[in-house]
């Protein structure tokens, strides 16, 4: 066969993923935050980008799930009020009438130079000997009232008390730094003998110190010993008891007789004991440094027409807006001199008009997506969980005539606020489980029932596995044995045997 040279035409269709095509989709898939990290960057990066700071009422909004056009959202805006940005922006100084300089200045709080501060008990500056804050001016009685006494604060303060010897003081701090979120001490004695170039027996001795501090319980080394401390705080901690913490494995396992037979004690004792046990706090640190639960900012808000329909719109505080500020780009590339200035404006204009349009998409898109899931679970929304139907991503994208990877990325890490809370947008996609009557029945539905089955059983009546299958197939959902056992497991329900035990009369 000659092996020969030859030109051919050929012409295809291929997807080319521009920067710009990567840019929109990476976009769709930001949550809140991240899509704000992401603009602040973008703002820093390309000086024609400026925040849109003006309130919006052209917030993209939908209405769900009557198949009507959506009912345009309540015209609700009030005039910005004036800032210290629109200041700073002013191109003349306020007068000295409206606002001076100096208005915070007070000679009453004046400390005098930074080098005659004394350190306060926190090691911060404080004027006059005492407490400061940042401003060098003193902590009145109602913030040292309104400031949350921390753990770490109510240790030291007692450390302060009771440990005399420096070292003593030194291995105690490394003790509470050592203090996990339930106050279990969490490094060995050995290891921190060694960082801090001492014997264990010196360690061992500041750890039977600390371990009398306030609350009782913190120091402990497993929950044995933190239940220990607690009984010994109140004088509790006598042989019957302290065999009966040498055994809480049988306290799990509701094994009162043989706690009985061990302990020593009769029927009435031993029920004393058990309510001394219940009565103590396995984690004594939670009381302390509570940390507050970081409410979930949704992305989307839902709420009901008066027609009886939803109206579907983005929330305005998680939207972020940016403007292009043509006039700056106009007045630049008036004065530009080379070509290199020319194309670096014209690529940084081109750059911030494709991501003003991106998040435009982005919030079309999700609307678009989240008016069709409202639409399609209807029935849950009015009626409960028991009612919420098999979706998958397949059914969204066919009905907006997306691609079901776009679907996908939009209810990623997506929140909507509705009536009955607030749900990730990948709660309502849930698989199908097959019905007796031949039709499908949502696995999140089926759970629900099931979770229901076993919260209105009896210590009496506590039904098997086998039992929930024979309720559900009467109820006409076609379920196996092992596919109830799964769904049990997944939501931490304890079998049938362990729930008998549980619910027992107690001696």
């Amino acid at each position: 066969m000659a092996v020969s040279q030859r030109l051919d035409l050929r012409q295809t269709q291929s997807l080319v993923m521009t920067p710009q095509l990567q840019q929109a989709i990476k976009l769709l898939q930001l949550t809140n935050l991240e899509l704000a990290t992401y603009l602040e960057g973008e703002l820093e990066r390309n000086p024609l980008l400026e925040p849109d700071e003006t309130p919006s009422d052209e917030t993209p909004s939908g209405e769900a799930p009557s198949g009507e056009d959506a009912a345009p959202a309540s015209d609700e805006s009030e005039a910005p009020t004036p800032d210290s940005a629109d200041m700073a922006r002013a191109e003349t100084l306020p007068s000295e009438a409206e606002a001076p300089l100096d208005a915070d200045y007070d000679p009453l709080y004046d400390n005098g130079p930074a080098d005659e501060w004394t350190a306060g008990p926190a090691g911060a500056p404080t004027g006059g000997g005492g407490d400061a804050g940042f401003d060098g001016r003193g902590l009145d009685l109602e913030q040292r009232a309104a400031e949350p006494v921390t753990l770490r604060r109510h240790l030291l303060d007692q450390l302060n008390v009771d440990a005399h010897d420096p070292a003593d003081r030194m291995i105690g701090l490394h003790l509470i730094d050592a203090l996990d979120d339930a106050g279990y001490l969490r490094v060995d004695v050995d290891t921190l003998a060694q960082v801090l170039d001492c014997t264990p027996e010196r360690v061992l001795q500041t750890l039977r110190l600390v371990q009398g501090f306030e609350p009782a319980g913190l120091f402990a080394r497993d929950l044995r010993e933190c239940l220990a401390l607690q009984l010994a705080d109140r004088n509790r901690l006598d042989p019957a008891m302290e065999a009966l913490l040498d055994n809480l494995n049988l306290i799990a396992k509701r094994d009162y007789a043989a706690l009985r037979e061990i302990c020593g004690v009769d029927q009435e004792d031993f029920a004393d004991m058990l309510a001394e046990l219940k009565a103590l706090d396995p984690k004594p640190a939670q009381s302390f440094d509570a940390p507050a639960a970081q409410p979930v900012v949704p992305d989307i808000l839902m709420r009901a027409a008066p027609d009886g329909s939803w109206i579907i719109e983005l929330n305005a505080e998680t939207l972020p807006r940016v403007l292009v500020n043509t006039r700056y780009h106009a007045r630049i590339s008036a004065h530009a001199r080379t070509k290199a200035e020319r194309e670096y404006m014209s690529a940084q204009l081109q750059s911030a008009n494709w991501l003003v349009r991106a998040l435009h998409q982005r919030a079309t898109t999700i609307i678009r997506v989240a008016g069709q899931i409202v639409r399609q679970q209807d029935a849950f929304f009015r009626k409960g969980v028991e009612h919420l139907r098999p979706l998958t991503l397949r059914d969204i994208a066919e009905a907006i005539e997306m691609h079901e990877s776009t679907v996908s990325r939009v209810t990623a890490n997506k929140y909507i606020a509705t009536p009955r809370g607030i749900y990730e947008l990948k709660y309502f996609f849930t698989a199908a489980i097959a019905g007796a009557d031949g039709g499908t029945h949502s696995a999140e539905a089926v759970r629900h029932r099931i979770r229901a089955l076993i919260n209105a059983e009896t210590s009496d009546n506590v039904l098997s596995d086998d039992a929930v299958v024979v309720r559900l197939r009467a109820a006409g959902v076609d379920i196996a044995r092992r596919t109830v056992a799964k769904y049990r497991e997944a939501m931490r329900i304890p079998s049938s045997v362990q729930r008998r035990r549980d619910k027992a009369p107690r001696p």
